[in-house]
């Protein structure tokens, strides 16, 4: 199992070529599987489901990706995580995968005290606010190739959370976004990335 932090931010599109290439090697046995830890410059990503009606503005580049879900932004700030994991070997259940990554964001965030939660109907981990607004704090959007995982989670650290105005993240209209920093937790990417990794360990092994 391999970790990889990029230490400056990525652009999509080689993110992506990247991403596929690593995925045939695991598949072809020639590369070990990995989690790539990264940010990217401000844009927005459209996955399969998306709904041109949800992009509000076009005010950063946005790309069509062949993850599930809907409209999501990355940015500055905010840590990417993708799993490139060999489900073949480990659990060939994509909906179990899922479940794990939402397991791993929510004891990540539970070393911060925020207490994240998954939602029915909802994909993505939420923060209970007051007078009963629920704020997305992280997104999961994954991608399955003859059992090969690729794509990930978005975590917002310390993102300018504005930047989600030129969209409906997610197709949720009634719902906001968070971050660590909004919730008033101060921490940089090198501390969050540490407690993924030994979070990632307990849920993955």
């Amino acid at each position: 199992m391999e970790w990889i932090v990029a230490e400056a931010p990525v652009p999509y599109p080689p993110a992506v070529t990247w991403m596929e290439d690593r995925a045939a090697a695991i598949r072809a046995g020639t590369a070990p599987e990995c989690v790539w830890l990264l940010e990217h410059p401000p844009l927005y990503t459209a996955g399969t489901s998306a709904d041109p009606a949800d992009l509000l503005e076009s005010r950063f580049p946005v790309f069509k990706t062949g993850r599930g879900g809907q409209y999501t932004y990355h940015g500055p700030g905010q840590r990417v995580a993708y799993v490139l994991l060999d489900l073949k070997v480990r659990q060939p259940d994509v909906r179990a995968f899922v479940c794990q990554l939402e397991d791993w964001l929510i004891r990540s965030l539970a070393d911060f005290r925020i207490a994240g939660e998954r939602r029915s109907g909802r994909v993505g981990i939420w923060v209970e606010r007051s007078e009963g607004r629920e704020d997305k704090i992280a997104a999961v959007g994954v991608r399955v190739r003859r059992w090969v995982t690729y794509h990930g989670v978005s975590l917002n650290v310390a993102p300018n959370l504005e930047h989600f105005d030129g969209i409906v993240p997610c197709g949720i209209r009634e719902h906001g976004v968070t971050s660590l920093a909004d919730l008033g937790q101060s921490v940089g990417l090198p501390e969050v990335d540490r407690v993924l990794k030994d979070r990632f360990i307990e849920v993955f092994g």
